[in-house]
């Protein structure tokens, strides 16, 4: 019992350490990332790595919210992340709810289509063809229309709405809700956690929009910020027209990788602030559709 008690000690400790160690590998590139953004220009040049900043600044932060270009990304993101998330969950609800009623006509066509949808993709080509003929080509709404709902999220939170009893719809109508008042004031509210995960999931894709803004947007104007933070990564004469970056670092010898780092923290902290708040009803969504009482 004394040999086993040493080999389950030696192996907790084991554990415990690989843990931290897995730990700080995914810790630090993010911490690294912060405390560089915050670092003076002067001890960035004097010091090959920082840990802790002996003097912080905010001139990072000053010069990318002062950017023309840079905040007109960050309200196209904002802009996709808000409006694009409130319509998707419209949309994929109102098709979820009308597929959960089995006396919707053509159900089973419907159901039929929306899972031919996994089996084949239309493609890139048929993608931006469609999108050109539409005149949506430099539009915002290339980026939100053709992805307002996924197959597989209508198909989960059909499921959440199958596992809701046809009673509650039955009082509704008794007391004198239609379809829509239905769906509205009972069906809805007793989907808060589904649609919080959804939410999520949503927020989290127009926020990082980036292959279909490759595609469909031209105008530097109209990027979204995970756009235009690749160009800044790989060329960051991209500010400013071309000579934004390079002429402040000229006037106040601003490293371009502290602007990186700036930026990159810019365009992660909004979905790393929004989660915790979601989490209790995450956590509930993220079973959807998966019991029926």
């Amino acid at each position: 019992m004394a040999d086993k008690g040493w080999r389950d000690r030696v192996f907790n400790i084991t554990n415990i350490t690989v843990l931290i160690l897995i730990a700080l590998a995914t810790v630090f590139p993010i911490y690294y990332t912060i405390i560089l953004s915050f670092t003076d220009p002067t001890e960035y040049y004097s010091k090959p790595l920082i840990l802790f900043p002996e003097k912080w600044t905010l001139d990072a932060y000053r010069y990318l919210l002062s950017n023309g270009l840079f905040v007109s990304a960050l309200g196209v993101s904002t802009f996709l992340a808000t409006v694009g998330t409130a319509l998707s969950l419209i949309v994929t609800a109102g098709l979820a709810y009308a597929l959960s009623r089995k006396r919707l006509r053509f159900r089973r066509a419907m159901m039929f289509l929306i899972l031919l949808t996994f089996l084949f993709q239309p493609g890139l080509v048929p993608a931006y063809l469609i999108v050109r003929n539409l005149g949506l080509i430099d539009s915002i709404w290339s980026l939100i229309l053709p992805s307002l709902t996924s197959g597989w999220y209508a198909l989960l939170m059909k499921g959440f709405f199958d596992s809701i009893p046809d009673s509650l719809e039955e009082a509704g109508r008794i007391d004198g809700c239609n379809e829509i008042g239905v769906f509205w004031r009972i069906m809805l509210p007793l989907s808060l956690p589904a649609l919080v995960a959804f939410g999520l999931f949503f927020a989290v894709g127009y926020w990082n929009t980036y292959f279909n803004a490759l595609m469909y947007i031209n105008d530097q104007n109209r990027w979204p910020l995970q756009v235009l933070l690749q160009n800044m990564l790989v060329d960051p004469s991209t500010m400013g027209g071309g000579a934004g970056v390079e002429s402040f670092r000229a006037n106040r010898q601003m490293p371009t990788e502290t602007l990186k780092m700036a930026a990159v923290v810019i365009a992660t902290i909004p979905i790393m602030l929004v989660y915790p708040f979601l989490q209790k009803h995450f956590a509930k969504g993220a079973m959807v559709g998966s019991l029926k009482e």
